[in-house]
């Protein structure tokens, strides 16, 4: 099976296409901001990597995998749009994948694994596996809860922690998870959300943005044109 991955939920930008875990073409660039601009580029050039390596084009993609979060609400936007455009113009599946189960099978889930992202606002965004079974589904915490949550489910055993919100929990609660073992990826590794779409079920994984907490975006206090409330003393 071959697929095309679409990345643009955490700290990277990531257009790759795997074949039965053979990486065919890939494009990927660290940035926080700029998706919009640099994704369709790399998908094409990906794509045409992958048609120099082992033949076809865009009509040789089985499945398409897109990262829905948590993570950069612009971000991961920019990458959802695409991939149901390029799914809907190819007529292939979309698959949504989680950011922070795409962080965890990226490395070898033996024991407990943590995939945790920095929210910021004192919070991160937390999953546990052990074993590469997750023990609960994603959630927002804050700090202190999280590394509570950590801490005793690795009931004395160094746990792994795989994203940007583990040197955040290591940092801030040194007595509990200085022990903890640090993958320090800014974003899932291609291979493993290839992984992740050839297996899935496409309809237990829509292509739908994963939010687990409220927007940081307020309305606005006044209609464009409307006039400043008076001043009150």
């Amino acid at each position: 099976m071959r697929v095309l991955i679409v990345d643009t939920a955490l700290g990277a930008c990531t257009a790759c296409v795997v074949e039965d875990g053979r990486l065919l073409g890939v494009r990927s660039e660290l940035m926080t901001k700029g998706h919009q601009e640099r994704l369709a580029g790399m998908v094409r050039d990906a794509v045409a990597d992958a048609t120099r390596e082992a033949g076809g084009g865009f009509e040789a993609i089985d499945r398409i995998g897109v990262t829905v979060g948590p993570g950069s609400f612009t971000g991961l936007r920019v990458g959802l749009s695409f991939a149901q455009g390029l799914g809907a113009a190819l007529d292939r599946p979309v698959i949504g994948l989680s950011t922070l189960d795409g962080l965890a099978v990226s490395i070898k889930p033996v024991g407990l694994v943590a995939a945790v992202i920095d929210a910021r606002r004192g919070q991160v965004y937390v999953r546990l596996f052990r074993d590469g079974r997750p023990l609960g589904g994603p959630e927002a915490l804050s700090l202190e809860a999280a590394a509570d949550r950590i801490f005793h489910a690795a009931a004395g055993a160094p746990p792994i922690l795989v994203g940007s919100g583990g040197p955040v929990l290591t940092e801030t609660f040194p007595e509990r998870l200085g022990a903890a073992v640090l993958a320090r990826l800014p974003a899932p590794a291609p291979e493993a959300l290839a992984y992740m779409t050839a297996v899935v079920d496409p309809a237990a994984h829509p292509p739908r943005p994963l939010y687990l907490r409220a927007p940081d975006a307020t309305p606005p206090s006044r209609l464009p044109g409307q006039p400043r409330p008076p001043a009150t003393s």
